[in-house]
């Protein structure tokens, strides 16, 4: 079944890919219109989507753990504590915009919290994605934009734990508590683990290039499930792997070798993003996730770029963040997957969610990928690996 699934995908990808490039669009609208094309609210082609789900988030481990590989451990001290002041004031006021709009649409309390929680957070995979490596490694802007990520993944991590107390109706506060000591405790684990057995294990044998990739795959996915039994998420565990091997001259290599293999599962993500949309639905929600989505597209560009202008290079690279980090976040999916699983929404607050992130993330991708530089941009000008 998976062999027939990954044909559908990438084939179907392929010749979309094709179109997609003679009428100049992003390469990321295709995969998302093609889950929609034949996904099990479509053509019906493939129905088990859950099964592509979880092929997916080995995509975003990737991501994740070549983002930690791209930064050096100094750096991101530093930018963590200049971003927390921007992450706590843009995720209150993302939270009220989103809770306000439910509840003038007629969404009960705890549907307007859970809607209000997932407009907080903005998307790692078209962030990153989109976001060329020169920004990454030599910028300030680009390394305060993945600080704000990261801050909004432990944000995220939070809410999740939240929701998973609603099913009791009681915080759990052990879990909570276990999941903010993890962090500092893996990290350092990981850093000796690193130190003292892998990178001389790796500078041993670093002529065999095969062993160096089975092992940094070994050791990102061995964190990243780490990382997941102690209460936090795959890709916190991921991204602490890289980081602690980020300082080894292997690293850029390391990150070559992988890129491939990212990109692979990401085609998966986004295509899986379409095909689990209930377009059935579609008429009920269509006005209040356009407006939603067209307040998001306004509102997050402006709010980020007045809050790190004075932290950014330029008023133009801060305007550069806020359209990047434009739209809500695939932990928003998340959020009302886990939220609808546990009773706590309706179907239409799910959908409602959903079809917003759709619209966002295709609408702030077509914003990004034509007037700001980026590895997948049409126009050779903006072009930027």
């Amino acid at each position: 079944m998976l062999t027939e699934y990954f044909f559908l995908v990438f084939t179907g990808a392929a010749v979309l890919a094709c179109l997609a490039m003679y009428s100049r669009q992003p390469l990321i609208i295709t995969y998302i219109a093609l889950g929609a094309l034949i996904g099990p609210y479509g053509l019906g082609y493939i129905q088990n989507v859950e099964l592509l789900k979880e092929a997916a988030e080995v995509g975003i481990i990737f991501l994740l753990f070549l983002l930690g590989l791209d930064m050096q451990p100094s750096a991101l001290v530093s930018v963590l504590k200049k971003a927390t002041n921007v992450t706590l004031i843009s995720s209150a006021l993302f939270a009220l915009i989103g809770g306000t709009f439910a509840w003038f649409w007629g969404f009960s309390p705890t549907e307007c919290l859970v809607i209000g929680a997932a407009m907080m957070f903005s998307s790692t995979i078209i962030g990153i994605k989109l976001l060329p490596t020169t920004v990454l490694h030599h910028r300030h802007s680009g390394e305060l934009m993945v600080g704000l990520l990261l801050l909004q993944d432990f944000l995220a991590i939070f809410v999740l734990i939240l929701l998973l107390s609603g099913q009791t109706g009681q915080i759990d506060y052990m879990t909570l508590g276990k999941a903010v000591i993890a962090v500092p405790l893996l990290a350092l684990a990981a850093w000796q683990v690193t130190q003292r057995l892998l990178l001389p294990i790796m500078a041993k044998f670093d002529r065999i290039q095969e062993f160096t990739f089975l092992v940094a795959i070994g050791w990102c996915m061995g964190m990243a499930e780490l990382a997941h039994s102690l209460g936090l998420s795959l890709e916190i565990g991921a991204f602490i792997a890289g980081i602690t091997l980020a300082t080894s001259p292997i690293s850029q290599y390391i990150a070559l070798s992988l890129k491939p293999l990212r990109d692979f599962f990401l085609v998966v993500f986004f295509f899986a993003i379409g095909a689990g949309f209930n377009l059935g639905m579609i008429s009920d929600i269509w006005l209040p996730a356009l407006i939603l989505a067209a307040l998001i597209l306004a509102i997050k560009p402006t709010v980020f770029t007045f809050l790190v202008r004075n932290k950014s290079d330029s008023e133009g690279l801060a305007w550069d963040i806020g359209f990047r980090l434009g739209q809500i976040s695939e932990f928003s999916l998340l959020i009302v997957f886990l939220a609808f699983d546990t009773a706590l929404i309706s179907e239409k607050a799910s959908l409602l969610v959903q079809a917003t992130a759709i619209i966002t993330f295709l609408v702030s991708s077509y914003i990004v990928v034509f007037n700001f530089p980026n590895p997948i941009a049409v126009s050779e000008k903006l072009r930027r690996d």
